[in-house]
C-alpha cells in the first residue's frame, strides 16, 4: 500500500528557504532560489520578490502561490528537499 504524503504546515525562513513539514512526520528545508533564478518565465518572476514569494499557502496538501497556482511544485520534490531546475 501506498502513503499519499502531503503538506501539512510550511514556515517561511530566510530568503527563499521555505520549511515544509510533511504527514508522514518528515521535514525538508526547501531552497527555491535556484528555481527561480535558473528559469525565468513571467509567471514565475513575481515570486522573485521576496514579499510575494512569502505569500504561498497550502492547497490540496502542497505548497501553491498566486490564486491560480502560478507556482507549483510536485510534492515528491519538496518531500526530497530539492526543486529540480
Amino acid at each position: 500500500m501506498t502513503l499519499h504524503i502531503h503538506v501539512i504546515a510550511a514556515e517561511y525562513l530566510s530568503g527563499y528557504k521555505i520549511l515544509v513539514k510533511f504527514s508522514d512526520g518528515t521535514q525538508q528545508v526547501v531552497d527555491f532560489e535556484d528555481f527561480l533564478v535558473s528559469n525565468p518565465h513571467p509567471q514565475h518572476n513575481q515570486f522573485k520578490v521576496k514579499e510575494r514569494f512569502k505569500n504561498f499557502k497550502i492547497e490540496k496538501g502542497t505548497l501553491v502561490w498566486g490564486e491560480d497556482w502560478d507556482l507549483i511544485f510536485p510534492i515528491e520534490q519538496l518531500h526530497a528537499g530539492y526543486i529540480e531546475n
